[in-house]
């Protein structure tokens, strides 16, 4: 069965870079993101764990941990490492899983049969402290990933969990936001004192809250 939004993400232990990950303890308390590359050695995925690793202070700020996995062995991970370093100009500084049963692709459907029947596809989960997906987007092989809109889908919904608002579209962290439609306008003004613009009654518009 697929794994939808809100459902529990599934637990797996498996060897990386950096040990073994008992995946819910790994990421027991925080927020998390799971990435799927098709192929060690290959140029897409190259490009994108350089980024990644880049990103790393901004996932840190997030308390976000960061996950990679590929169906390849273990040891082909630390000489692919070397080309990320050398050729993206980053390190990597996250564990990349080596699920060579692809349990764990199997688990989050990862292998797509129409589209590659042994690769994964650029799967991309977050996960929330509370171990429920957040969000799920999947990409073809050959388009890499957009990791400045994953987090920013992050800060929304890091924002969203502890505020009753909604994000617009293209919405950046620090821009105005929508209060949500579940909130009661009797609630509203408790909750948003100042106010807020109105241009339909459905709408209504405020800062993005603080703290």
């Amino acid at each position: 069965m697929a794994i939808l939004i809100g459902d529990t993400a599934p637990d797996f232990t498996v060897d990386s870079t950096e040990g073994p990950i008992h995946f819910h303890d790994y990421i027991d308390g925080h927020w998390a993101v799971l990435f799927s590359h098709p192929k060690n050695f290959t140029p897409v995925c190259t490009t994108e764990l350089g980024y990644t690793a880049k990103l790393k202070p901004e996932f840190d700020k997030r308390d976000v941990k960061v996950l990679g996995l590929s169906v390849d062995k273990l040891e082909d991970h630390g000489g692919w490492a070397k080309d990320i370093e050398e050729t993206q100009g980053a390190a990597l500084n996250f564990p990349l899983l080596a699920d060579t049963d692809r349990k764990v692709a199997t688990l989050y459907e990862m292998i797509h049969p129409n589209a590659d029947n042994s690769l994964t596809v650029r799967s991309v989960f977050v996960i929330g402290p509370d171990k429920k997906v957040k969000l799920k987007i999947e990409y073809p092989a050959s388009t890499g990933r957009n990791f400045d809109e994953i987090l920013r889908v992050i800060d929304s919904l890091q924002l969203t969990a502890k505020h009753s608002v909604a994000t617009p579209v293209n919405w950046k962290n620090g821009e105005d936001v929508i209060i949500a439609s579940s909130v009661s306008a009797e609630a509203a003004k408790e909750k948003f004192p100042n106010g807020w613009k109105e241009p339909k009654p459905y709408l209504r518009i405020v800062p993005q809250p603080r703290g």
